[in-house]
C-alpha cells in the first residue's frame, strides 16, 4: 500500500494565508523527504478552506521544492479551468517534475456556488464541462493540430507546446464522492479516489468495483491490477499515546467540521440556494462528518490497528490528510513523522505477512 499526504490546510482569515501557505510548503518538502509516496493537492475558491487555491499553480511549485513525491491533484475541478490552459500548464509540470504529476480530476465543488460564480459558470452544467474538457485535454496532449467545436468550447489550435513529458500523457484518475459515481467510472475500467467514508462502507465500495470490472471483462490480474492504481482518504492524527492523540485531533477535526458547516449556512443564507438540497437543521451529520467514522486518532499501535482492515480491501493507497482544522503547523510534523516512523512499518509487516488479498471478495 502506497501512503501519502494531502495538503489541506485551512486558513481561518485572509491575515492568516501566506503564513498557512508558507507552513504548507514546508509540510510539502518535509513530507518528500520523509520518503511518502504523493503529495496531494485541493482546490476551493474564495473561503479559506484551501489557503492555496490553486492545486496546478502550486503543483508547479511543489515540482521545484521537491525531488522524489509524486505530485497529485485531489481533485482540479476541472469545470473551472479551461481545457486547452490546463493542458499546456499540466504540459509545463510534467516536464518541471520529470513525470511525477498525477493529474486527478473531479466535477467541482458540491457545496459552495461561489467557486462557480466567482469564474462565471453555470454550477448545473458542471458535469458536462468536465466531460467535454477531459476530452479536449486528451486530444490536446497529442500535440496534433486540433479543431474542436462542442457545447462549451469552440477552439481552434496548430498543437500543443510544450509537448507532454510523460508519454503518450500524464497519469490521469478521476474521483469519486458517490458510489454512482464509483460504479460510472469501474464501467470504464478506469481506478477512482474515494472520499473519506468509514471502513465498512470502504470495503463494501471495493469489492463492488471489483465485481463491476469483472462484469465488464477484465481477469483477475487486471482486476487486482485496477484495484492497486486506486485511492482512499483519511483524516489521520498519530502522536504518542491515546490520550494525547485525542487531546490534539478531535478538537482541530471537530473545528474543521464546523468551519464547512458554517461555511455553507452562510452562502445558503447570502444566496438562497445551495447547489445540493440543504439538509434539515435537526438532520445527523454523514457518517463521514463526524469524530466516530471520520477520524483515525491515536498512538502508532492504535492508528495501525485502525487502519490494518483497509489491507483486505485490495486498495492501493492511502489519501492522508495530516493538517486538520485548527491544528497547528507542528502538531502537524509530529504527526506526519510518527506516521512514517512507527505506523508504516506495522502496515508493511502486516502485509508481508498476509496472503495477496487484491482480488478478494
Amino acid at each position: 500500500m502506497k501512503f501519502s499526504n494531502f495538503l489541506f490546510p485551512d486558513s481561518a482569515s485572509p491575515a492568516d494565508d501566506g503564513r498557512i501557505i508558507d507552513e504548507t510548503l514546508q509540510e510539502a518538502r518535509l513530507t518528500d523527504a520523509l520518503g511518502y509516496d504523493t503529495i496531494w493537492l485541493a482546490e476551493h475558491h474564495f473561503d479559506g478552506i484551501v489557503a492555496y487555491v490553486d492545486p496546478v499553480s502550486f503543483a508547479a511549485a511543489l515540482a521545484t521544492a521537491t525531488t522524489r513525491a509524486r505530485i497529485g491533484f485531489a481533485v482540479a475541478q476541472m469545470a473551472l479551468h479551461h481545457p486547452i490552459r490546463l493542458a499546456e500548464q499540466v504540459a509545463l509540470i510534467d516536464h518541471i517534475s520529470k513525470g511525477r504529476l498525477i493529474v486527478g480530476l473531479g466535477r467541482g465543488t458540491a457545496y459552495n456556488i461561489y467557486d462557480y460564480q466567482g469564474f462565471g459558470i453555470d454550477h448545473t452544467e458542471a458535469q458536462a464541462r468536465f466531460e467535454e474538457a477531459e476530452a479536449i485535454m486528451f486530444e490536446a496532449w497529442k500535440g496534433e493540430p486540433l479543431e474542436h467545436h462542442g457545447e462549451f468550447f469552440d477552439l481552434k489550435l496548430p498543437g500543443l507546446r510544450p509537448a507532454v513529458y510523460t508519454r503518450p500523457h500524464p497519469y490521469v484518475i478521476r474521483a469519486a464522492a458517490t458510489e454512482h459515481g464509483m460504479l460510472d467510472i469501474a464501467r470504464r475500467g478506469k481506478p477512482f479516489m474515494m472520499n473519506v467514508q468509514n471502513n465498512t462502507v470502504t470495503a463494501q465500495r471495493m469489492q463492488l468495483y471489483r465485481q463491476t470490472l469483472r462484469d465488464i471483462g477484465l481477469n483477475e490480474a487486471a482486476v487486482a491490477a485496477r484495484c492497486e492504481e486506486c485511492w482512499i482518504w483519511r483524516n489521520v492524527c498519530v502522536a504518542e499515546t491515546d490520550a494525547e492523540a485525542q487531546r490534539i485531533a478531535v478538537p482541530a477535526f471537530t473545528n474543521q467540521l464546523e468551519r464547512r458547516a458554517e461555511m455553507r449556512n452562510r452562502v445558503y443564507q447570502e444566496q438562497g440556494r445551495s447547489i445540493l438540497p440543504m439538509p434539515p437543521a435537526d438532520a445527523p451529520p454523514p457518517s463521514h462528518a463526524s469524530v466516530e467514522n471520520g477520524l483515525v486518532y491515536g498512538s502508532p499501535a492504535t492508528v495501525a490497528a485502525k487502519l490494518a482492515p483497509l489491507m483486505n480491501t485490495g486498495v492501493g493507497g492511502l489519501i492522508i490528510q495530516f493538517r486538520l482544522g485548527s491544528m497547528s503547523y507542528e502538531q502537524t510534523v509530529g504527526s506526519l513523522t510518527l506516521f512514517r516512523d512507527k505506523v508504516i512499518p506495522a502496515l508493511e509487516a502486516l502485509a508481508e505477512s498476509r496472503s495477496p488479498c487484491a482480488a478478494a471478495g
